[in-house]
């Protein structure tokens, strides 16, 4: 697709040159087998670039409008086709968003990969494109659950659990205040930037029914740590490629493993957030998307063990590299024991699995048998990874909890992470 009138310029000369190339050879002659090949790959190159040519031009004269558009997964090219009709240059759209006209071509040229939910609603405005869309996804029987509020209105306050957002310091009650007037307050300095983004972004849910407002409590309260660590200046930029995975699981056998591994993370611009989990919501860990574009995970300790500790973070990064860019209007929150079997659950298990332990690595590991300590020992030293990960596949697989119990690391997590 032309983006621009530079790429016009080029496409348009181009276009020419295969019309030149093509006339040549239909003066020549046309019974070899190996010319026809030439006119018809020519012919196909010209009609594709005319096609770009005629769209550029057609949206040049600003005829195009795009009032509501229902398929997320075409939202980009909309968004492309609806600056160039509306006249906007790269640097005009990027003044109206406060970011630099490059970060504008990256967007387009990536086809908005990357870009938060709240930026791609900013553009959509700006560029009057209306985006709805019905989540079609996980069945009923599945065993998950989807919440999504459409508007403020939607939200009943006073369902929020006000007491236990008291009891933790999130919310003041003031003498006759309202307590949903004082909820919405702490949503939206929460929330911040995110205040119609957390309303609007469907959260998908792996486990037990939750109560959903203490689910959009937590986030909104997640959402707020993770913007105090965004604007601290020690977060790297973050890019969808998962390579560095391994090292992380390496990092697990360092003797001050959970001490660094939130700088570890942010480097690599993932932001992880220790907040315990509130009443009635089972969480362990959620995937979600902060409004600068840093992905988020959120890490509940439900489970104080070392062997959960790591799943949990290599799961939520499952959902990072497969399903949070590629879900532009979703979160995901997860139970690490429901009772549910859903595609996007299953795909995050094996991204966690695989990236701690390769399955070419696990099949060497003679642990999986003589179930021993001594054997788990071997295999991690081997391995170079902590042993509670080697014994809690074990467990997990023998559907045993009762064995290696000493090498789990019970206890041993919310000593040194606490809960922020």
């Amino acid at each position: 697709m032309i983006c621009n009138e530079r790429q016009y310029k080029i496409t348009s000369k181009q276009l020419e040159e295969l019309k030149t190339a093509l006339i040549s050879l239909n003066e020549g002659e046309a019974s070899d087998w190996l010319v026809k090949a030439q006119k018809a790959a020519l012919e196909s190159q010209i009609s594709d670039l005319e096609s770009q040519v005629s769209e550029y031009s057609f949206l040049k004269q600003g005829h195009v409008r795009h009032s509501e558009h229902s398929d997320l997964s075409s939202l980009p090219r909309v968004l492309i086709q609806a600056r160039i009709a509306k006249g906007l240059s790269h640097k005009s759209l990027a003044d109206l968003i406060k970011v630099k006209p490059q970060q504008i071509q990256r967007y387009e040229s990536s086809e908005y990969m990357g870009a938060s939910l709240s930026r791609l609603i900013e553009i959509s405005q700006i560029l009057n494109v209306k985006v709805s869309e019905s989540w079609g996804g996980s069945s009923d029987s599945s065993g998950s659950a989807v919440f999504v509020w459409e508007k403020e209105e939607d939200v009943d306050w006073s369902e929020f659990p006000i007491k236990e957002m008291i009891k933790r310091g999130w919310v003041e009650l003031k003498h006759k205040a309202s307590p949903a007037e004082a909820v919405k307050n702490f949503f939206l300095r929460a929330a911040g930037g995110q205040y119609a983004t957390a309303l609007h972004r469907k959260k998908f849910y792996g486990g037990n029914s939750p109560k959903e407002y203490s689910l959009l409590a937590w986030q909104a309260r997640v959402l707020e740590k993770a913007r105090d660590v965004a604007s601290s200046g020690n977060v790297g930029e973050f890019f969808l490629n998962d390579s560095w995975v391994r090292e992380l699981a390496l990092l697990s056998a360092s003797d001050n493993a959970l001490e660094n591994v939130k700088e570890f993370l942010a480097s690599k611009g993932v932001i992880l957030i220790i907040e315990p989990h509130l009443q009635g919501t089972y969480l362990d860990g959620a995937a979600m998307m902060l409004d600068t574009g840093h992905p988020v995970i959120a890490i509940t300790l439900r489970h104080d063990r070392l062997d959960n500790f790591w799943f949990v973070i290599f799961h939520e990064l499952g959902h990072v590299f497969l399903h949070l860019y590629d879900s532009l209007n979703m979160d995901f929150f997860d139970e690490e024991d429901g009772s549910y079997h859903d595609p996007l659950e299953e795909e995050a298990d094996k991204f966690a699995l695989d990236s701690l332990i390769p399955q070419d690595a696990w099949d060497t590991c003679l642990s999986r048998f003589s179930m021993s300590r001594q054997s788990v020992l071997r295999d991690a030293e081997r391995l170079k990874i902590h042993p509670s990960i080697i014994a809690g596949r074990i467990r997990k697989e023998r559907n045993n909890y009762t064995i290696l119990t000493d090498l789990v690391g019970h206890g041993e997590v919310r000593t040194v992470l606490g809960g922020d």
